[in-house]
């Protein structure tokens, strides 16, 4: 796909998620182009959260700062999310596979990259208008996620899906807050053991 089909689909997410959704679920690609495209994601989101903080320096939370670690948390944090919601959501009934969820998350991963460039571009130049847009990218995807949930699940109700959603990313956190203590790290984002 070039570059003027991905902005065409980027805007289709935004206009009718659902169908998008449709869309890529009918897909339906390999595992290997999955594990491809989930590491293109994190290193694109990686470089463009690294490039905006070179043009506009703000405080980064400890490690965070380090490219390497940062690419490991969005990895992580992809990946709970992923087999979160589609656990949670089996829980009420729907039938999303793992890779039909990693599929459309990583596709939002996608959109987030477009945002994240968009955002370093404003934010530096007008920064009300910035948090405005921030505003506006963070309500759309909500509304995205909402239908990639209840499209992928079947559920019939954005409702059931704002449930999966939530429930899903508090037993992510949980997960994710289990593992970060096992490997040392304290909630300040410094290893406990150094």
């Amino acid at each position: 796909m070039n570059p003027a089909g991905i902005l065409s689909l980027a805007l289709q997410t935004v206009v009718s998620p659902r169908d998008v959704a449709r869309l890529l679920l009918s897909i339906r690609p390999g595992a290997e182009a999955l594990w491809t495209a989930f590491a293109l994601v994190v290193v694109l989101n990686t470089l463009v959260f690294s490039a905006s903080h070179l043009l506009a320096p703000v405080p980064v939370p400890g490690v965070l700062a380090n490219p390497a670690v940062f690419a490991a948390m969005q990895a992580a944090v992809l990946a709970s999310t992923i087999a979160a919601l589609t656990w949670v959501g089996g829980l009420f009934g729907g039938t999303a596979r793992l890779r039909d969820m990693a599929l459309l998350l990583i596709w939002m991963q996608a959109l987030r990259v477009l945002a994240q460039a968009l955002m370093a571009l404003v934010l530096p130049l007008a920064p009300v208008l910035g948090t405005g847009v921030f505003m506006a990218i963070t309500g759309l995807g909500l509304w995205i996620l909402l239908n990639f949930i209840d499209e992928a699940h079947g559920l019939g109700s954005l409702l059931k899906a704002g449930a999966v959603a939530g429930l899903g990313l508090l037993a992510m956190a949980f997960a994710l807050s289990i593992v970060l203590a096992l490997a040392g790290v304290d909630p300040n984002g410094m290893a406990m053991n150094v």
